[in-house]
């Protein structure tokens, strides 16, 4: 069903550590998180983090805040900046020695993407990511899914580059219906499931002009690049199909 996790990821959630970003202080790290991937019209004042392995309770604010998204092996596979924040409500640990429900009050940023937190899971589970495992999701949730391709890419210290040695990549147009599936479609091709390869024009051509990994693919084939005309607004294809002109990247239509 679109939008649900795989069976196998569903036993594993990523582990969220906000820390101090000047002295790289832990503040707190739990299993949940709780107001942080929101829209931002639902915002509210706090941020609430579910079954704590950590709290530092000693220290009730930090300027600089950061959190990091972390897979079971304590390895960082996101990040986010999020600016001030200030401990509110602690409640009382749970049997295991987890500590409830910590409650922040956060003043700077949150997650525009609500399906974000559904997503973050799935990277976390350890099982590799499978082509066209974005297309499983319903197409709201493709900017989500692009947003944590995005995120995850940088937090692993990967470059906007080409990194797959594929000269030639294909493009399915049948199965891209929004501007985010595009990138998410391309992402894939050059650089494999859950690959990055731009979220919008100026960061594809930062890619497409990286002087960093493999360089631009030599050839991208387009198949049925009309049900993308029918999906897509034409000033949109315009402006790919320019920007791959404008670098030299031979793009064929059919």
């Amino acid at each position: 069903m679109a939008g649900e996790l795989p069976v196998a990821g569903k036993a594993d959630f990523p582990l969220y550590v906000v820390s101090d970003e000047e002295s790289g202080g832990v503040l707190v790290a739990a299993e949940g998180v709780e107001g942080f991937f929101v829209d931002p019209e639902e915002e509210l004042p706090e941020v609430a983090f579910l079954r704590a392995h950590e709290v530092e309770k000693g220290r009730r604010r930090a300027e600089d805040a950061v959190m990091a998204v972390m897979n079971r092996q304590r390895e960082k596979i996101g990040e986010y900046f999020i600016g001030r924040v200030v401990l509110g409500d602690t409640e009382v640990e749970e049997p295991g020695g987890n500590i409830s429900r910590v409650a922040y009050r956060f003043f700077g940023n949150r997650c525009e993407y609500p399906e974000a937190g559904r997503i973050w899971p799935r990277w976390a589970s350890g099982i590799a990511l499978e082509k066209g495992e974005w297309l499983r999701w319903s197409a709201n949730y493709q900017s989500a899914w692009l947003h944590v391709v995005q995120n995850s890419w940088f937090a692993s210290n990967r470059r906007a580059a080409r990194y797959g040695v594929e000269d030639v990549v294909h493009l399915d147009g049948a199965q891209i219906s929004t501007k985010s599936g595009f990138y998410c479609a391309l992402g894939e091709a050059v650089n494999g499931p859950g690959g990055y390869f731009g979220s919008n024009l100026d960061a594809l051509a930062d890619c497409i002009s990286s002087s960093f990994g493999e360089g631009p693919p030599a050839r991208i084939i387009w198949r049925n690049f009309q049900a993308s005309q029918e999906s897509l607004d034409h000033a949109f294809l315009d402006s790919i199909v320019g920007l791959m002109r404008e670098f030299r990247v031979d793009l064929a239509t059919c």
